[in-house]
């Protein structure tokens, strides 16, 4: 059994963990790097981007996931997940000073759509799925390419909320959030994980 990994330090670990154990995916925690090794994919949940990368940064997590993914190593950030895969980040209306992973060519617009008492939830037409997807959406950021390697899968009026750049995935909204485990599949499907027939 292929395990998988959530970064387990703050936000939506558990979530994530019940829809890939429900794809047949042992689920590995990870918290410290001497773990990495064992994993075919990373996700990196929803939670608050700075607490993250200070958490990350404090267990020496950082470097290394940056090196998997400049090496072709499959991950997907999901809300502040997306944040921190981000080259750029601004706050609504003004640019910011935080670090990330600068790992996608991608500019996150921090809390593009609210904060928390502006959560919504929005039927989605993702590229690869045949019906809608409901994308829930809480204190989003919304996600600008800055190339021409970025694919965009999604996008709502203002913009995309979910976008593919080779082995990066970028989500605005928190599939995990669902019972649905079809944007977890097709992930795990396009990164050699997963077949179609499973």
């Amino acid at each position: 059994m292929q395990s998988i990994g959530v970064l387990a330090l703050q936000g939506g670990v558990a979530e994530h963990a019940t829809i890939l154990r429900k794809l047949n995916f042992n689920v590995i925690e990870i918290r410290t790097p001497d773990v990495l090794n064992s994993i075919s994919a990373l996700f990196l949940p929803g939670g608050e981007s700075t607490t993250l990368l200070f958490l990350m940064n404090r267990w020496g997590l950082t470097e290394p996931i940056q090196r998997m993914g400049e090496n072709g190593f499959p991950i997907f950030g999901t809300c502040a997940g997306a944040v921190l895969l981000s080259s750029s980040i601004s706050e609504m209306g003004h640019e910011i000073k935080q670090e990330s992973l600068h790992l996608a060519d991608v500019k996150a617009i921090r809390n593009y759509f609210g904060r928390q008492t502006r959560s919504f939830i929005e039927d989605l037409s993702i590229q690869g799925l045949e019906n809608t997807f409901r994308g829930v959406f809480i204190r989003a950021p919304l996600l600008q390419p800055l190339s021409e390697r970025v694919d965009v899968l999604s996008s709502v009026d203002d913009g995309p909320v979910l976008i593919r750049q080779d082995n990066l995935w970028l989500s605005s909204f928190h599939p995990e959030l669902t019972s649905d485990d079809r944007l977890h599949r097709l992930f795990l499907e396009r990164s050699g994980l997963l077949s179609r027939e499973e």
